[in-house]
């Protein structure tokens, strides 16, 4: 029997829940946020010209120059940060400048930057070194230099919060490696502190933070278990119930990842995922329906008593009209007829019978 949305505390009425205004069914996921340096305008003013060199490409004589600032036996402070910052600048503004710092060694001084007392000494390094990883052939440099570990502590504990937006950035460029890398940033505790970001961030952070785990968790499967053990589902949940988050798309799509496991499927369904899903079948944007449409589908495959929660929650409807719509692509459509499909198999005495808060506790 259907359940009463009223008696559902996650069941909402929306007209849609669209966060991104793309009803399209490609992944939601933009580049993550850029290095947003800004200054005061009187800051502003002092440093027009070196923004206007920054944006040329650079000798190399200028970047050893900087470089060898950052790697003098006793330098002041002053000249740390403003050697820093331009290295960030020379990143920022010019493609070739990335791969000419990289080349010319300017890495390894940037990671050494990353335990630096100094919180903006430390959110130039962490920034120079999100600014270098855009280009792909540095990846691999950044993360030999060992980037990895100082980037997942700055995550924790930076003092600023634009170095912790950051840090979660580089992390995320750095784990489309390949699977070794995403692996070991999972490995060195990134997810737990990315969660908390996801729960605690502002807007900016909370989007990193979403982009950040899907990547992990699509890059290393191991990823999954670790997101999941961490909380994951919950704030997911939570964001996908509220389109005033303007994080309903992502939010989707990362707790896609997670039911592809199934400790995944297990959190989905005891922190009250499956009303969530089925009502994104029923009224969300076109990307929306089809990201829950899978995660239902993979909820059910294997498990006859999920199964029963999500037909009594109402599913098959908003499947069928899903199913004869003409806007919908043939292969949702397909998708959304094997879920009926599996809906509609005879359920057995037994799962009929018994209460449906026993059946969500198997």
């Amino acid at each position: 029997m259907q359940s009463d949305a009223s008696t559902s505390p996650r069941r909402r009425s929306t007209s849609c829940y669209s966060d991104s205004g793309d009803s399209s069914c490609s992944e939601p996921f933009s580049e993550c946020g850029s290095d947003d340096l800004s200054f005061t305008p009187a800051a502003a003013a002092g440093i027009h010209r070196l923004l206007l060199s920054c944006a040329a490409e650079a000798s190399e004589d200028a970047i050893s120059s900087l470089m060898a600032e950052l790697e003098s036996p006793a330098p002041s402070l002053d000249s740390l940060r403003r050697a820093a910052m331009e290295l960030r600048l020379l990143a920022k503004h010019n493609p070739d400048n990335r791969v000419r710092i990289a080349k010319a060694g300017g890495v390894r001084p940037l990671v050494k930057l990353l335990s630096h007392a100094d919180p903006l000494l430390q959110e130039h390094g962490v920034t120079a070194l999100l600014n270098l990883s855009i280009c792909d052939e540095n990846k691999a440099t950044i993360v030999e230099a060992g980037a990895i570990r100082p980037l997942v502590q700055a995550l924790k504990s930076a003092a600023s919060p634009a170095a912790r937006e950051n840090a979660a950035c580089a992390l995320l460029r750095l784990s489309q490696l390949d699977g070794a890398a995403a692996a070991a940033i999972g490995r060195a505790g990134a997810i737990p502190l990315l969660v908390s970001l996801l729960e605690t961030g502002g807007l900016r952070g909370k989007k990193d933070a979403a982009t950040a785990l899907y990547a992990l968790c699509s890059g290393a499967r191991e990823n999954r278990q670790r997101a999941v053990e961490a909380g994951a589902v919950r704030p997911l949940l939570d964001l996908m119930a509220d389109p005033e988050s303007g994080m309903v798309d992502k939010a989707a799509y990362v707790l896609h990842s997670l039911v592809g496991s199934g400790e995944g499927r297990a959190a989905a369904v005891e922190e009250g995922g499956i009303p969530v899903l089925v009502e994104m079948v029923e009224v969300g944007s076109s990307r929306q329906k089809e990201i829950a449409t899978l995660s239902l589908l993979q909820i059910c495959e294997d498990n006859a008593a999920y199964r029963t929660m999500v037909a009594r929650e109402g599913a098959i409807p908003p499947l069928v009209a899903l199913s004869q719509s003409p806007s919908a692509r043939p292969k949702l459509k397909t998708k959304a007829e094997s879920l009926i499909e599996l809906l509609r198999q005879p359920r057995s005495p037994s799962l009929r019978a018994r209460p449906a808060a026993v059946v969500a506790a198997e």
